[in-house]
C-alpha cells in the first residue's frame, strides 16, 4: 500500500464551515487529487493518506460516512478524531491535479 502525505488543501470558502474540502494534496511534490479520488483509494485499501506536524508526528486520514451526509476526510491521532486537514495551507496553482 503506497502512503502519501497531505500538505495542503483545497476548499471552496476557507472561511465556511460548511463547505467541504474539494481537493488534497502535497505542495512540495506538486500533487494535488480530488476528495473523491482520495476517498476510493481509502475504501480500496490502496493507499493510505495522513499529516505530518513539525515534531513529525503523524495523523491518519480517514473517512467519516454519517448518516445523511456525504462521506468526507477526517485524521485521527493516537485513536481521537483531530482537525488537521483545515489547518493546511491551501494548494494554490503550483499543485497540478493527478
Amino acid at each position: 500500500m503506497a502512503s502519501y502525505r497531505i500538505t495542503c488543501v483545497v476548499k471552496p470558502n476557507r472561511t465556511s464551515t460548511h463547505e467541504h474540502i474539494t481537493h488534497l494534496g502535497n505542495t512540495q511534490q506538486g500533487w494535488m487529487m480530488t476528495r473523491e479520488k482520495v476517498i476510493q483509494y481509502i475504501d480500496d485499501g490502496t493507499h493510505s493518506f495522513y499529516t505530518e506536524d513539525s515534531a513529525g508526528h503523524r495523523a491518519a486520514i480517514l473517512v467519516v460516512r454519517e448518516s445523511g451526509k456525504q462521506p468526507y476526510l477526517r485524521t485521527a491521532a493516537n485513536g481521537r478524531w483531530t482537525d488537521n486537514l483545515l489547518s493546511l495551507e491551501d494548494c494554490g496553482a503550483s499543485c497540478r491535479l493527478i
